[in-house]
């Protein structure tokens, strides 16, 4: 009987002109740096997506470049969550259907990230929930939102974010909320400290704590050193788990995808 689920770790993109210094060997052309990324992390967030669509051959070549267990997860265009209204969010379909339909079985979360501005309303983000299709081409489609009002920090959004069974996205950040309430069957943290003068952004103690948490995450438990909500436990099952290094001194992100791979 499986106990945990699987633990992936990864950045964001893979195109980022320090990384040819502090990531990438000098043999290592430009045209082979998804390649080479992919077989050192075990998942990429795609964030390129958030600017312009893509058709669903790019996402194809993608995957053909990548391990056959190698995962992506996909930043959902600004153009459908920057809507004044997302029970207007036109294009969810075509972003769908004919854009990341390319990635197969390697697309992982989409992830939708809402403006700072977008505060929480049951009837407009139940609407929106309901817009986010569960499975397309045999695979399951699953969703992760990231909340960057504190008026989602409720029991209410935890509640429709449940119903819904739509992970609610862990920001290690100080400008916006960052509560770690489960709210689906996976967990997505999103790690944005990294500090320059540390050689791999984070402290060997802090990724200690993040491989620790990790693995209470993907047995079914909770970490109990993070802001909570609410009172609601999840229920103990296994559940996959991604964690991304993304900002913050992002020279340093490889680097500590990789510490924390190593420490797992």
């Amino acid at each position: 009987m499986t106990t945990h689920g699987t633990i992936r770790v990864g950045i964001g993109g893979w195109s980022f002109e320090p990384w040819r210094t502090t990531f990438y060997p000098p043999e290592v052309s430009k045209a082979r740096e998804l390649e080479y990324a992919s077989r050192h992390v075990t998942a990429i967030e795609i964030n390129s997506t958030f600017y312009r669509m893509m058709s669903k051959d790019v996402f194809a070549k993608w995957r053909e470049q990548t391990p056959e267990d190698f995962v992506f997860t996909v930043k959902a265009p600004r153009s459908i969550v920057q809507r004044k209204d997302l029970r207007e969010s036109s294009g969810m379909d075509y972003f769908i259907d004919n854009s990341v339909v390319g990635l197969g079985a390697k697309l992982g979360p989409i992830l939708w990230q809402l403006p700072p501005s977008k505060r929480f309303s049951v009837d407009e983000i139940g609407a929106f929930c309901k817009l986010l299709p569960q499975e397309h081409a045999g695979h399951k489609v699953r969703h992760a939102l990231e909340v960057r009002h504190k008026s989602f920090m409720c029991d209410e959004y935890l509640a429709l974010a449940r119903e819904h069974g739509l992970a609610t996205i862990y920001v290690d950040s100080p400008p916006y909320p960052s509560f770690s309430d489960v709210t689906g069957n996976f967990v997505y943290a999103r790690l944005r400290c990294a500090q320059a003068d540390i050689p791999t952004g984070y402290s060997s103690q802090d990724i200690d704590a993040w491989a620790n948490r990790a693995h209470l995450w993907s047995s079914g438990g909770a970490p109990e050193d993070l802001t909570r909500i609410g009172a609601h436990h999840p229920s103990p099952e296994p559940r996959d788990v991604f964690i991304f290094f993304i900002n913050g001194a992002k020279e340093r992100a490889p680097a500590a995808a990789q510490a924390l791979i190593g420490n797992l």
